[in-house]
């Protein structure tokens, strides 16, 4: 082969071996031969040879032998390769998430498993794995940091003013991750090598073939040596990919050109066609074994290693060409056609996905868009929008070329709406002092009637205080919690005071201690009924008694208590009374005990709101539910919903129970 400027007049034309035949592949490989090069290459074919015969085209070599001129046989025949097609750039991850699911574990679950995973050095056995731990860390460290700067900016700093700075578990887990690409690039640079190496080995075998070509020796000794070097050729690995069709085209050449000097005999041929028949045979039953492997990437990196095998083999019988070819064709066009519709369903699925989040959207515009008026409801819609982020968070992944454009209209919506929160916040701040600077001065005042002597003046006055409190708008959060309690630990120190007081002029303890203990022997020797009601209205009737006796010495007081309770739960654990029952039993019998009509009313305000509270709570999970779509992954938190639902209603009904004993009382 020479270049075309040296060209003479008696060029002629010669088409590489293993180019498919499409006219557009022709016309680039087409290569031109001049006269002396023709001349010398068929010195090589035995003297029988017609001169002007050889021609080889579309990767076979043709020849006429003198004696019988209308013979053509074909050597060396080439298929083309069935197409494979490239994996999309993200696959390879989706692929690796599917092969390990690991979107149950944490952050630090996910920093000790990359870990220990790194202290393999084997990179392609971890790769997957790896690829896997950091997609699921990725994600749940991104949500940590969204966190962190929506609670920066609620406590007044500015969005442009963020900084992040890395936690430990960051730390800890780029230090893994650093180990592993550390190894992988170690492990592309042998790679790199032994692909030099690969390469020269195999221009070491080009050049035998050139000088067994030109060889003098016999028959089975040349086909001898050439079936070592076709098999020392097999052997070598991978080479750089740019020399890959070069090198192929020139072994090719190499063989067509052998076939064509020895000029095997048909019986040494046919048994070579048979091998090589055999092996295809043996390669198509492994693409069709792929049918059943579980992860597409495993079987699209077997296939195409079995693409690479099937270069390697020879041709086969001209009369299986076509027949071993369409198998081993339609075998891989079916792994194709499994492999699309794999990641069709997939991409079917974060559609869905999409459309889910794309609702929620909608939602979060809808509620950044409200006029709100008033605290209570600025706290309303900000459990809403966190009801919506919640469900947002456990809707699943978006086609990747969405998932920006869904997540920054979402996120937009939710800056908008707490920005108007901490716009309306700011300017509630000095009234919100103002009312600190109040409440202050309330606590001053309860305090202060701990000294007072006048029992009826004083609660008097601090039923008015407890009032007013009422009345008095929000403090600044930060103070929020310690000056109610130090109202309440005021409120309740004076009301302490008085029992105490009034407590210490009956001097009955003595006689207290003894009927309550005969009450407990008479609750002891209760003979359980059989008629519910008639148990309980006896347990109730003991509850009432025991309240009545009135007062115990603080020495008596905890173990006669605790003798009682016994003695109690022993009939309730007889009855086997639903935990409802005992529950607003107990409270019956708490709330009998109470004479100061100020803590009952508490009582009844703080039940009151619990119940709002949570008739709220229980709206908000069934709205919620709403927007779930309909996958496997949703039902399973819909089901998780419902049970808090249940669970929340079951709680409902006890407090409401004990709101009509208090009314009742």
């Amino acid at each position: 082969m020479v270049n075309k400027e040296h060209l003479d007049q008696n060029s002629e034309p010669v088409e590489e071996a293993g180019v498919e035949n499409s006219s557009e592949t022709q016309k680039k490989s087409v290569k031109l031969i001049d006269s002396k090069e023709r001349k010398r290459i068929q010195k090589l074919i035995q003297p029988s040879l017609l001169p002007n015969a050889v021609r080889v085209k579309a990767g076979t070599l043709l020849f006429v032998d003198t004696d019988q001129p209308e013979a053509v046989v074909p050597v060396a025949e080439d298929e083309p390769m069935p197409s494979i097609e490239e994996p999309a750039e993200s696959e390879e991850e989706d692929e690796a998430e599917l092969e390990f699911d690991f979107s149950g574990l944490n952050k630090l679950q996910l920093v000790e498993l990359i870990e220990e995973t790194v202290q393999d050095s084997d990179v392609l056995k971890i790769k997957n794995k790896v690829a896997a731990i950091k997609v699921n860390f990725l994600r749940l460290n991104k949500e940590d940091i969204e966190r962190e700067m929506e609670q920066f900016i609620n406590d007044g700093g500015e969005r442009e003013s963020y900084t992040h700075s890395d936690d430990p578990l960051e730390v800890r887990f780029k230090a893994a991750f650093n180990i592993f690409k550390e190894n992988k690039a170690k492990y592309n640079e042998a790679l790199d090598r032994q692909k030099e190496e690969n390469l020269a080995q195999k221009k070491e075998i080009l050049e035998k073939l050139r000088v067994l070509i030109e060889s003098e020796e016999t028959l089975k000794e040349t086909y001898d040596n050439f079936r070592a070097l076709q098999d020392q050729w097999k052997a070598v690995g991978q080479v750089p990919q740019t020399e890959v069709s070069n090198l192929w085209n020139n072994y090719h050449f190499l063989v067509e050109k052998f076939f064509d000097k020895v000029k095997i005999n048909r019986e040494l041929r046919d048994l070579d066609l048979k091998k090589n028949l055999e092996a295809k045979i043996e390669l198509c039953e492994k693409v069709e074994e792929l049918f059943l492997e579980k992860s597409v990437t495993k079987s699209f990196k077997l296939l195409q290693k079995y693409h690479e095998e099937w270069k390697e083999i020879g041709p086969v019988v001209a009369s299986k060409k076509d027949e071993i070819w369409d198998r081993f064709k339609s075998a891989t066009d079916k792994i194709n056609e499994m492999r699309r519709e794999h990641y069709s369903k997939l991409q079917a699925e974060q559609e869905a996905n999409y459309e889910a989040k794309l609702a929620l959207c909608v939602k979060a515009e809808e509620i950044a868009a409200e006029q709100i008026g008033s605290m209570g409801a600025w706290q309303k819609k900000s459990a809403e929008m966190s009801d919506l982020l919640k469900v947002w968070k456990s809707t699943g992944a978006v086609p990747k070329k969405r998932s920006d454009e869904v997540w920054t209209r979402f996120k937009s919506a939710m800056d908008s709406f707490f920005n108007s929160k901490k716009e309306f916040f700011s300017t509630m701040k000095d009234q919100q002092i103002e009312n600190y600077n109040r409440k202050i001065q309330l606590c001053v005042e309860a305090e202060a009637l701990a000294e007072t002597k006048n029992w009826r003046k004083g609660t008097e006055e601090i039923k008015r205080l407890q009032e007013e409190w009422k009345t008095v708008g929000p403090v600044p959060k930060r103070h929020s919690d310690k000056i109610w309690k130090r109202f309440r630990a005021a409120c309740d120190n004076f009301f302490n005071l008085k029992n105490e007081f009034f407590t210490s002029l009956k001097g009955q303890e003595t006689d207290n201690l003894a009927k309550k203990k005969a009450l407990i022997e008479e609750i002891k020797n209760y003979e359980i009924k059989k008629d519910r009601a008639e148990n309980l209205e006896a347990v109730k009737a003991f509850q009432r008694a025991w309240v009545e006796i009135g007062f115990v010495s603080g020495k008596q007081k905890d173990a006669i208590q605790n003798e009682y309770r016994k003695a109690v739960d022993a009939i309730f654990d007889k009855m086997k009374i639903s935990e409802n029952e005992l529950s607003t039993s107990e409270y019956r019998e708490m709330i009998s005990g109470i004479k100061d009509d100020y803590r009952l009313k508490a009582e009844r305000t703080g039940l009151t709101n619990r119940i709002a509270k949570l008739r709220e709570e229980i709206q908000v999970l069934e709205n919620n539910i709403g927007f779930f779509s309909f996958s496997k992954q949703s039902e399973l938190l819909k089901a998780e919903y419902q049970k808090k639902i249940d669970s929340a209603k079951n709680n409902l009904k006890v407090l409401e129970a004990k709101l009509k004993i208090l009314n009742e009382q």
